[in-house]
């Protein structure tokens, strides 16, 4: 699912605008992003949990010549699904509620 699907889907179940929506997204996902260069971890429960891993500096090595190289520390995002969504992915398929994922065979 793309960001513009995000979007979309989000004013389709809530009879929002579509820039209502993306304005909703957008705050989303900046809160998240300004959260974690904060150093925060971010908890959404029954979803799972953003938190930041630092990587250490190491040797790397440059593909196009061989030359070794040294690879800075760095802090990466880490998402780590909760038990909830773990338990929902691996049931039978979500449906929406209009019918369009009823696997009945009617």
């Amino acid at each position: 699912m793309t960001k513009a699907e995000l979007v979309e889907e989000v004013s389709r179940v809530s009879d929002l605008t579509k820039k209502h929506s993306e304005v909703i997204v957008d705050s989303v996902f900046h809160t998240i992003i300004d959260a974690l260069h904060r150093g925060e971890k971010i908890e959404l429960r029954g979803f799972g949990s953003f938190r930041l891993r630092q990587r250490e500096p190491r040797k790397g090595r440059n593909p196009k010549t061989g030359d070794r190289v040294d690879v800075p520390p760095k802090k990466v995002p880490y998402f780590k699904p909760g038990k909830e969504l773990k338990d929902l992915i691996n049931q039978a398929p979500f449906s929406s509620g209009d019918g369009s994922d009823d696997d009945s065979g009617q």
